[in-house]
């Protein structure tokens, strides 16, 4: 176990820019879904951005990952690209996106239980104090939104997602690390596989996006991929597994605002209160306890 560290600048400048960059993508989500089948949709994102990644190998000459971390990088594809997006994605089939947001928000209660479990981090009631009352302002904030019932299934699908997207935080900290470019490039290329075999399995109607907004938003989700999951993945080698997984806890409400702002909707009250409890929950659980 490492000794405690707290994050510079540049670790909560990048933190900040993936909680960005992912709470935006889930509105580009919404415009490319309203054309792509959503597995074919998370299947052309990936496969782009893969190979955008490994253009980048090419031209800078980064080193491809090896023995281990070659290992991680896969894992991590399975688990974060593959696996958690497909899970996801069929289960909002049946579940709202509220919901959906409020299962995600014990991302990193089970990152930290899953890191101290495999020795990354020293186990503090506080860390898990933090990750409780972020989950209430989660919750505080899309209490309304919820539905009366849900299939069993679909819940069961979206907090697996949900686990797996946790799994994979502490499998890049466990893994030897590697180049976080080329890291992307193969963890991305094996989501991208498992992705495809999904859609075909789903009998999706595989075709490329004719409407141009569709094009936009797939432009967009490629372009954040590389840059959130790269960066994302050089913020958990300079932080801890479980404070870096509060990325997936923030982005929704970065996608709160920018759908209200595209709708024209304002604020409310309920938003800022349930953000002011969150944000006291980060605190609580990724900056103020520093370890890694």
């Amino acid at each position: 176990m490492a000794k405690p560290v707290k994050p510079d600048s540049r670790v909560l400048v990048a933190f900040t820019l993936v909680v960005l960059f992912l709470g935006v993508n889930f509105v580009a989500v919404r415009f490319s879904n309203q054309e792509l089948p959503p597995f074919w949709g998370a299947t052309l994102r990936f496969a782009i951005a893969s190979a955008v990644l490994f253009v980048v190998v090419g031209v800078r000459r980064v080193p491809l990952p090896k023995d281990g971390a070659f290992t991680g990088a896969v894992l991590l594809g399975a688990t974060a690209f593959g696996g958690n997006f497909a899970l996801i994605y069929w289960g909002l089939l049946h579940v709202t996106s509220a919901t959906a947001a409020i299962i995600f928000a014990t991302v990193p209660a089970m990152t930290f239980l899953m890191a101290a479990g495999a020795k990354l981090e020293k186990f503090r009631w506080g860390a898990l104090l933090g990750a409780a009352v972020a989950l209430v302002g989660i919750a505080f904030i899309f209490a309304e939104q919820l539905g009366s019932s849900y299939p069993l299934g679909s819940l069961v699908a979206i907090f697996l997602g949900a686990a797996l997207a946790a799994a994979s935080g502490v499998i890049v900290k466990k893994f030897p690390r590697g180049h976080p470019v080329s890291i992307n490039a193969v963890g991305m290329s094996v989501g991208t596989a498992i992705l495809f075999v999904v859609s075909l399995v789903s009998g999706e109607h595989q075709a490329y996006p004719v409407m141009a907004r569709t094009w936009i938003a797939l432009g967009w989700l490629v372009t954040s991929s590389v840059v959130a999951f790269v960066l994302l993945v050089w913020v958990i080698y300079h932080w801890t597994a479980s404070a870096s997984s509060y990325t997936s806890l923030l982005s929704p409400l970065v996608t709160f605002v920018v759908a209200s702002a595209i709708a024209g909707e304002s604020i409310s009250l309920v938003f800022l209160a349930g953000s002011a409890v969150v944000l006291v929950g980060v605190y609580l659980g990724a900056i103020r306890r520093g370890r890694t």
